[in-house]
């Protein structure tokens, strides 16, 4: 089977990579000519993905046309804030019947919406279009450490599709049908990763950091279930699961982002000096005024806001945080 990976930083050359030891025939897109160049000559990712000895049934290219050329599989991993400009491209030269598959976690500033939506809309049809989400990161997938994921999708046909797609000898992957829960849990996980780095950068002890991620866990469950999410979804691996690893893992790029902040660094440093991006700075907005769109109340997502976007001191807004009025746990 021909597959082509439309983005080529970790995750996306993690994917390829997957798909190539299964034997596909897998070509892997990346915006920049030298980094194609590169993987080519030395079957290694050294900008995104150093150290990982890539398939040899993997090539990459920087023509979109030449990746997508009779590609059946297509797997779009690029930042969400390009996602739909990549797509829209894309879409001339995907074939009829092609499955697309999201593994990027992001919401689309302007609109709101998921990257199911956005790669449903830029290609035309939904129903070929499902995601893959849950606690995985890039270099321990690619060296060939255990992982287990959730592919979603409208209908349970085409997220078995993608399940044996991606299932592999030490990838496990689990479908489910709640597309909303997988993306979202996915998204807002990247948020709570920065407000937990915040708090563990301030020092303020492993107590906090697991109020952090249980209260964490409440808003994503709030928000995802007023756009009608199931409440399982956000129990399992698009979750909790997400969301314990990132938190938690330092190799974590949004919790990375908020370890700096909480030691004292500024956005703008830290921002500066990161060649990989972290979904939870840009999305912090966009989940923020999803929230208010939904009329949700998200008091982390409003604390790290203000930190990124306003200039709050970090320990003032965790102040802020512990100064709200009391009420029950669950209303």
């Amino acid at each position: 089977m021909r597959a082509a990976v439309i983005g080529a930083g970790s995750w996306g050359t993690a994917l390829a990579s997957i798909l190539a030891d299964k034997g596909y025939n897998v070509v892997l897109w990346s915006r920049g000519a030298e980094v194609a160049e590169a993987i080519n000559k030395h079957h290694e990712n050294r900008t995104y993905l150093p150290g990982t000895r890539l398939p040899s049934g993997l090539r990459a290219s920087a023509d979109l046309g030449e990746a997508l050329d009779k590609a059946s599989l297509v797997v779009a991993v690029v930042p969400s804030h390009a996602m739909r400009e990549t797509m829209q491209r894309a879409a001339a030269h995907i074939v009829s019947g092609a499955l697309v598959v999201s593994a990027s976690k992001g919401i689309e500033d302007e609109s709101l919406e998921t990257m199911f939506t956005v790669i449903s809309e830029s290609v035309g049809d939904e129903r070929r279009v499902g995601a893959i989400s849950g606690p995985s990161f890039a270099a321990e997938v690619a060296a060939g450490k255990p992982a287990v994921v959730v592919a979603t999708a409208r209908t349970d046909s085409v997220a078995e599709q993608i399940q044996h797609h991606f299932h592999a000898r030490m990838l496990r992957v689990y479908r489910s049908t709640d597309v909303v829960g997988v993306e979202l849990g996915g998204v807002v996980k990247n948020v709570m990763a920065i407000a937990t780095g915040v708090s563990d950068g301030l020092g303020y002890g492993l107590n906090a950091r697991a109020a952090t991620i249980t209260r964490g866990l409440a808003e994503i469950m709030r928000l995802a279930m007023s756009m009608g999410a199931r409440s399982e979804t956000l129990s399992g691996l698009a979750g909790v699961g997400d969301l314990v690893l990132t938190c938690t893992g330092d190799l974590s790029r949004n919790r990375q982002v908020g370890l700096r902040l909480g030691r004292g660094d500024s956005i703008s440093e830290i921002l500066g000096g990161m060649r990989m991006v972290a979904e939870g700075v840009r999305n912090t907005k966009a989940v923020k005024h999803l929230a208010e769109r939904q009329g949700v109340e998200m008091p982390i997502v409003e604390c790290a806001y203000k930190v990124l976007y306003e200039g709050m001191p970090p320990g003032q807004a965790l102040e802020e945080l512990f100064g709200r009025s009391l009420k029950p746990e669950f209303h």
